[in-house]
């Protein structure tokens, strides 16, 4: 699976340390690599005028760069969202002991593109019919879920979800969980934009990019000119 290769891969470059695992500050190691909460790190960047949606479908690094594509996206942060810890690391959440999934918060200009248009793009990023899994990445950490932040979202969740599951756009019933918004928080500052500054990297090219790649071709008409 992809967290332990690259715990592994990051072991061997010091940057888990064992000591402060056993020491018990594996939150101010969290802390010290950017995990913060989400007003923090936007703070002073003018967002009051924007909503928010907070989604998790499995790998950060597919989902945030596929929702950065779209029109009326300001912004995408990739983070933890969905569990009781407080400054949860990436190896706490990879071995799935937080209760944290994997998620993104997607800032967006509503006069530009409706929550509805980015549940559409959601379940075209991800695959919303395995429970706990999304390809070679498996536990509840990678789960389906959208933590909604008012009744109006819930209901556009469950409106899409009742959709495709009436015309049976997928072979599976969806099983994304629908929870109520509480806490995000932000991923360590290395997995930002991490699909862009890593195209190389074995698990963008083999799982992350054909994921995007198919947002792509599937929005073509409400992609940013950038990636047009």
């Amino acid at each position: 699976m992809k967290k332990y290769s690259l715990f592994l891969l990051f072991a061997t470059l010091s940057v888990f340390s064992c000591t402060a695992q056993k020491s018990g500050s594996s939150s101010e190691k969290a802390k010290s690599e950017g995990v913060m909460k989400i007003n923090d790190y936007i703070a002073g960047k003018n967002y009051e005028q924007y909503q928010v949606a907070t989604f998790a479908g499995g790998c950060f690094w597919c989902t945030e760069a596929s929702f950065e594509r779209i029109q009326g996206v300001v912004d995408v942060i990739s983070g933890y969202s969905g569990g009781p810890e407080t400054y949860p690391g990436y190896y706490e959440v990879a071995r799935a002991s937080t209760g944290h999934a994997e998620a993104i918060q997607v800032y967006f200009d509503p006069e530009v593109v409706s929550f509805e248009t980015l549940l559409d793009v959601l379940f075209v990023a991800h695959d919303p019919t395995t429970l706990n899994r999304q390809g070679p990445d498996i536990g509840p950490q990678y789960r389906s879920a959208i933590f909604f932040h008012n009744a109006e979202q819930k209901a556009a969740a469950e409106k899409t979800i009742k959709k495709l599951n009436d015309e049976k756009a997928f072979s599976k019933p969806i099983v994304t969980e629908l929870t109520p918004y509480d806490m995000f928080w932000t991923a360590e500052t290395y997995h930002q934009d991490f699909y862009a500054q890593n195209p190389r990297q074995g698990y963008i090219v083999s799982v992350s990019k054909p994921k995007v790649k198919k947002v792509e071709k599937t929005f073509k008409s409400i992609l940013k000119k950038a990636y047009k």
